[in-house]
């Protein structure tokens, strides 16, 4: 008679809990996370879309809704219970919304926040319980290269994704001494259909801005499936930062990423120069030491 043996927990694979799972980077991550062995939490708002994705590996699928406290409460609790707990977070449920600022309909505004900040926020406090506990897991925030520089018709986007490197910049400071990881990704252009899939536009449009906003959000609609990144590299790229003895806190994925984000330290080391003087002379004078 053989006795099967308990795999002990040294020798478990990681569970994966990753948010928006229905295409794009959430989709090509689970995808990979199985193929690896890692224990994988797939979840998306119609889980009928994602049911093929069990069939490669130990998989959980779950509907989940992060705009929904109840669905992810539920959705946690289901993951602990099934493989004792969650070694990785990934946020990357989000939307896009393209309008210059005038032009922006507060509705979508408000929905693009609740997702990108708001529903990210929920599910940090949601499994740090656990992490903490067990003083050990990753937490990854997909943020964009729109995080780190604005474009015309994205001032919103920009918004909810300065967000996410503000709150994750936080975060790392609260959770790294308790032995928790964040990383924050930020890709340039995939071929993820983002532009054409889930970014929605202002219905009104001012022809004063045709020529910034209105240039760039068609420029940006015309590129969709087109775009320099591969999203099978970026996630191996991912997964690899994750496996890594020191994570990164911060991954720039692409070529366009790399580049823009270099570009945009040099332009704020340019005009922090200029007005170094300005800067300094803002403070009380420091008193003069006695003789």
């Amino acid at each position: 008679m053989t006795i099967k043996r308990k795999k002990s927990k040294a020798t478990e694979k990681p569970v994966w809990f990753i948010t928006g799972c229905s295409t794009g980077f959430g989709r090509e991550l689970a995808t990979q996370a199985l193929a690896r062995g890692f224990r994988v939490v797939v979840t998306a708002r119609k889980p009928k879309q994602v049911e093929a994705l069990a069939s490669l590996g130990e998989a959980l699928v779950l509907k989940l809704d992060v705009t929904d406290q109840g669905q992810i409460n539920a959705a946690i609790k289901a993951a602990e219970k099934k493989f004792g707990g969650i070694d990785v977070l990934v946020n990357n449920a989000g939307i896009g919304y393209f309008a210059a600022i005038e032009e922006g309909e507060e509705k979508e505004v408000r929905r693009m926040f609740e997702i990108n900040v708001f529903g990210m926020s929920r599910m940090i406090q949601a499994v740090l319980p656990g992490m903490r506990q067990r003083r050990k897991g990753c937490i990854i925030n997909v943020s964009s290269l729109a995080g780190l520089r604005s474009a015309p018709a994205l001032g919103f986007y920009n918004a909810t994704k300065f967000a996410v490197e503000g709150l994750s910049g936080a975060l790392l400071q609260e959770v790294e001494p308790l032995g928790v990881k964040v990383i924050v990704v930020e890709p340039s252009g995939f071929r993820t259909d983002w532009a054409g899939r889930s970014a929605n536009e202002s219905k009104k449009q001012i022809p004063a801005y045709a020529k910034t906003a209105g240039a760039w959000r068609r420029e940006i609609r015309a590129d969709s499936g087109r775009q320099p990144g591969d999203p099978v590299r970026a996630v191996q790229a991912l997964i690899t930062a994750v496996e890594s003895p020191k994570p990164p806190r911060h991954l720039l994925l692409g070529n366009d990423a790399y580049e823009g984000a270099m570009a945009k330290l040099e332009e704020l080391r340019k005009d922090f120069s200029a007005v170094e003087k300005i800067a300094r002379g803002a403070d009380f004078p420091k008193k003069e030491s006695k003789k």
